[in-house]
Order: structure tokens, then C-alpha cells, then sequence
């Protein structure tokens, strides 16, 4: 990760709102969430939560995809990983890996059943 993309991120998350929007979608997981889901959980309005999540995407922290009518956010586990690393590349002095990788379980689709 670049320096400005570092400053992206790190602007994005410096807000009490998108903050707890992208720890909440961290826990939830490579699923993610519905946005009314994330709006009841954290008690914001729809068109806050609007502005919110389209800054975290912006800074390549969150993704979003299209489920009918219905619109799901999750975290972008690449681009916090990465931005963790840059932070902390330098740290023990160097050449030590001592910050966190998080690697979320993949979800696997349910198989079908078949009716005999």
C-alpha cells in the first residue's frame, strides 16, 4: 500500500459513524450485512448511512453487491490487511512480521438438494 492510499483509508475511518460501520462489517464477516441491517444495528438513517458507506468505498475499505432489492456491504479484508501491514511494516525494526492478518473464513454456498 502506497502512502496516499494509506491517507485514504485512514481520512475514511476517521469519522465515529464509518468507524463503527466497518468494525461492525469486519465482524460480520465475508458476508456481510444488509444496509438496513447495518442502519438498525448502529441507529442511523438510511441517507446517513448512505454517505458513510460511499466514503469507505471510496477508500477501498468496504464492497458492496445487489441482492434483489436489497443492497449488502462487506468489509474488503485485502485492503485492511493492507492497510495494517503499512502501518506496521516498520515496526520491531523492521523485517519482523508482528501486525495481524486477518483471514475470514470463506462462506460455502449450500448445496442443493436434490427431490428423489
Amino acid at each position: 500500500m502506497k502512502a496516499n492510499a494509506a491517507v485514504t483509508a485512514l481520512s475514511a475511518l476517521a469519522h465515529e459513524h464509518r468507524l463503527a460501520v466497518f468494525r461492525l462489517l469486519v465482524e460480520a464477516g465475508p458476508e456481510g450485512l444488509s444496509a438496513g441491517t447495518i442502519a438498525q444495528k448502529l441507529d442511523l438513517v438510511p441517507s446517513s448511512l448512505t454517505f458513510h458507506t460511499q466514503a469507505l468505498q471510496r477508500a477501498g475499505l468496504i464492497g458492496q453487491r445487489r441482492l434483489s432489492r436489497q443492497i449488502f456491504y462487506a468489509a474488503e479484508f485485502e485492503s485492511m490487511n493492507a492497510l495494517v501491514g503499512y502501518l506496521t511494516e516498520n515496526c520491531c525494526g523492521g523485517g519482523q512480521a508482528c501486525g495481524p492478518d486477518c483471514q475470514p473464513l470463506e462462506v460455502k454456498p449450500a448445496k442443493s438438494r436434490r427431490r428423489a
